[in-house]
């Protein structure tokens, strides 16, 4: 082990210590840690030289990954420190230098429990065929949920489990299920060769790191159509967004046929937002949650009723169903986040400082914070 490995360990080990989530390290500048959404730097470290990344980069890179590094400029690979943790790293050049990312994730997948997610989320991880989607902005969530999903189909479900990442994040042991997991880059050349062979690997399960292209999301509605459950994410806000997303990865003379694809396969979306919890320490997943009814798939067929759907998810509890704006009316009334936080991650400030008045949860006119009304307890 080199120098430079020991003193990016000891970087990674002060991210895990302070309960950080990514580690930002760059030329010019000393190590930075983001830890509840905001970069501090790590105290007492120096600035970094271009020689210390480069250095680092080589020593924690396979050769084949830092050759196409070399070529590329950028890489995406997963890292293991022993005693740190787990990471999803990214390396990239920016003005002739070496920097890295490091997004801390879990060596065990989390419980639906440990994250505090609806029991909705299990019924949708329990579905034996279809398309869901967990959506929403880089650093938003979206992998630690679909770990905790694959989790629960591998405690609860004997069947087989094909994962296609890049790169493998949260490791999964064989409990109920076999699970196979597939590294871009490693065991794959990408996701569209990947899901093609997939389905040649007597899958039940199959979860798609990130659909980037239109070969991988029609080869996913392919598979969900055919009798297979897909999970997968996107890079978008919410269920309507998501759905005018993966029609527009096709040309227009074939969006009709995937949009009837789509409505007959799609089982439900999990799009996701964070924001700090009330004390400070952490943070909290707000969620969207799509259900597919008839009236759902009515507004992914029609183009002109998809801008419909917030209407309808906001009028469906009774399916599980949640807007984001009715998800953080909940965690502020469980004193979970604060008002600033809400405001801050609110689809519709205004709409949610009405919700919130409603509840009997602001005082009108000012939108200062009044005493939550215990969960369970009749609106005011």
């Amino acid at each position: 082990m080199t120098v430079a490995h020991d003193v990016l360990d000891s970087y990674l080990r002060a991210l895990a210590e302070a309960n950080g989530s990514d580690l930002h390290v760059k030329v010019g500048a000393p190590p930075r840690m983001r830890i509840n959404g905001t970069l501090v730097p790590i105290a007492g470290a120096p600035a970094i030289g271009p020689q210390d990344t480069a250095e680092m980069v080589r020593a924690i890179m396979r050769d084949d990954l830092f050759e196409r590094f070399d070529r590329t400029n950028d890489a995406d690979f997963a890292y293991s420190a022993p005693g740190i943790g787990r990471f999803r790293a990214n390396a990239f050049r920016t003005r002739g230098s070496v920097a890295l990312i490091f997004r801390l994730v879990g060596t065990t997948p989390p419980s639906f429990e440990a994250l505090g997610l609806p029991e909705v989320i299990g019924r949708l991880a329990g579905e034996h065929r279809g398309l869901i989607l967990v959506t929403g902005p880089t650093g938003s969530g979206k992998t630690t949920t679909l770990a905790a999903m694959i989790d629960h189909i591998n405690s609860t479900r004997a069947c087989h489990i094909i994962t296609i990442e890049d790169p493998i994040e949260v490791l999964h042991a064989d409990k109920q299920a076999s699970v196979n997991q597939r590294e871009i880059g490693v065991d794959a050349d990408d996701f569209a060769s990947a899901m093609r062979a997939a389905m040649r690997q007597d899958p039940d399960v199959i979860l798609v790191g990130e659909m980037r292209d239109e070969e991988t999301v029609a080869a996913a509605l392919g598979a969900a159509e055919t009798g297979h459950l897909v999970l997968s994410t996107l890079h978008t806000t919410d269920a309507a967004e998501t759905v005018n997303r993966i029609v527009d990865f096709f040309p227009p003379h074939q969006q009709n046929q995937v949009r009837h694809a789509l409505a007959g396969s799609i089982k439900g979306t999990i799009c996701q937002r964070l924001v700090p919890t009330a004390d400070g320490t952490g943070r909290v997943a707000v969620l969207e949650i799509m259900v597919a009814t008839g009236r759902i798939q009515q507004c992914i067929v029609d183009p002109s009723l998809t801008g419909q759907m917030h209407e309808i998810i906001a009028e469906g509890e009774y399916y599980g169903m949640q807007t984001f704006d009715q998800a953080l009316v909940k965690l502020y009334a469980e004193g979970l986040i604060d008002m600033r936080g809400a405001m801050m991650a609110a689809s519709s400030p205004h709409d949610l400082k009405i919700m919130l008045q409603q509840q009997g949860l602001t005082n009108p006119g000012t939108g200062a914070p009044a005493r939550p009304t215990p969960v369970g307890a009749p609106p005011v």
